[in-house]
């Protein structure tokens, strides 16, 4: 017997002002634990020796699995309808923006 595809459940989102004006942020700084993602958006600004921490996202594996799949048809599409997105500056400008870093705290709490 075959299961019958259960229908996709509708999720009604809600959007408050504060949240609709969003964050800007041009660094982001990732790390994880086993159970866990954490996604650190800063802001850095010229001139200045620190970028401030703006929002943290913890996040489980599953559900960074699933930002990675969407972001990256998004930026399929965005690159379809405006043109590749140059990277400039090769290597050197890894050291601005999506930052990997080695781990992340570790609370303890591994549940």
């Amino acid at each position: 017997m075959q299961k019958q595809p259960q229908p996709q459940q509708q999720i009604q989102v809600q959007l408050d002002e504060s949240a609709a004006e969003g964050i800007y942020s041009n660094f982001v700084l990732t790390g994880n634990t086993h159970a866990e993602f954490i996604l650190d958006f800063a802001r850095m600004l010229p001139g200045l020796p620190k970028a401030k921490v703006l929002s943290r996202i913890i996040m489980t594996p599953q559900s960074a699995k699933s930002l990675q799949i969407v972001l990256t048809r998004t930026i399929e599409q965005y690159e379809k309808n405006f043109g590749e997105i140059k990277m400039k500056g090769g290597r050197e400008a890894s050291q601005i923006g999506f930052q990997a870093k080695a781990g992340a705290p570790d609370s303890g709490d591994d549940s």
